[in-house]
């Protein structure tokens, strides 16, 4: 099993820094692919109501046998609140409801998934956040997708700042003004779509593989190991097994300073995914 470090996150909780995504895997398939993973040494899982799968989570738990019990305590559990369920009560409706689909009995973290700006109503949900922590039921409040002018309207309505904001984060989108905020307000950065889902891996004009002979490793692992070395929390996606072990051995190799900085250079102002100013994930 491959020893994931993990990142201390302000309220004094601990997440492994590397986890499994599973957006856009069909429910019926990701019970195998979550299995696979806990097999491997994965103990973190991050999914979502919107994602139309934590059915297949909750499976794939019990079929490795975490959804309770000393198995349970050793797994960093996810998930997000669907934004046309924003707002007090209808938040703690949707709480239930997806615990009895993830079919355990709390959730290590619970995050709101995108700000919606147009339609704000983060102030109501983390009252909400804030009574199924102090119930037990979640350990750890996040968000998603917020950026700094989200972060300090939660932080002026609600006197706090989440743990962790979760963004589309890659060498060609490193959304610096977010990090940087986030790091100045003890906010750990996670990152989906660490790789831009596979378009990373074509950029860079030949650096990437470069790097990767350098160290007999590929594109996709030099990658990621730059998001380890930034402190970053990731959760690549993967419904192949030798995949899934490929995005957790990251640990067996540094890059170097001029390697790290080549990497930097990628940035660009392209995203892969959607703007939070404009989308909601109903």
């Amino acid at each position: 099993m491959t020893a994931v470090p993990d990142i201390l996150l302000s309220d004094g909780n601990r997440i492994p820094q590397v986890g499994l995504g599973v957006l856009r895997i069909d429910d019926d398939q990701t019970a195998g692919v979550v299995q696979s993973a806990l097999e491997l040494g994965y103990r973190h899982i991050d999914t979502a109501a919107g994602y139309r799968n934590e059915g297949g989570v909750g499976r794939g738990l019990k079929a490795f046998g975490c959804q309770s019990g000393p198995g349970r305590t050793k797994l960093w559990l996810t998930t997000k609140l669907r934004d046309s369920e924003q707002g007090y009560d209808s938040a703690l409706r949707a709480f239930d409801r997806q615990l009895e689909l993830l079919g355990t009995d709390y959730v290590d973290m619970y995050m709101i998934h995108w700000p919606t700006p147009f339609d704000w109503r983060a102030d109501q949900v983390w009252r909400a956040f804030h009574r199924l922590r102090d119930e037990g039921r979640v350990r750890t409040l996040g968000v998603c997708n917020f950026l700094p002018e989200h972060l300090e309207r939660l932080h002026q309505e609600t006197g706090e700042y989440p743990a962790v904001d979760q963004i589309e984060l890659h060498p060609s989108w490193q959304q610096r003004t977010v990090t940087a905020f986030c790091k100045e307000h003890g906010i750990a950065v996670q990152a989906y779509s660490p790789l831009a889902r596979g378009a990373d891996l074509r950029a860079g004009g030949g650096r990437l593989e470069k790097i990767a002979q350098a160290h007999s490793v590929t594109p996709a692992q030099v990658v990621l190991r730059w998001h380890i070395e930034n402190g970053t929390i990731i959760i690549p996606k993967s419904v192949h097994r030798e995949r899934q072990a490929e995005n957790l051995d990251l640990f067996g190799f540094n890059l170097t300073p001029e390697e790290h900085a080549a990497i930097d250079a990628m940035d660009s102002p392209v995203r892969a995914g959607h703007d939070p100013m404009t989308y909601a994930y109903a």
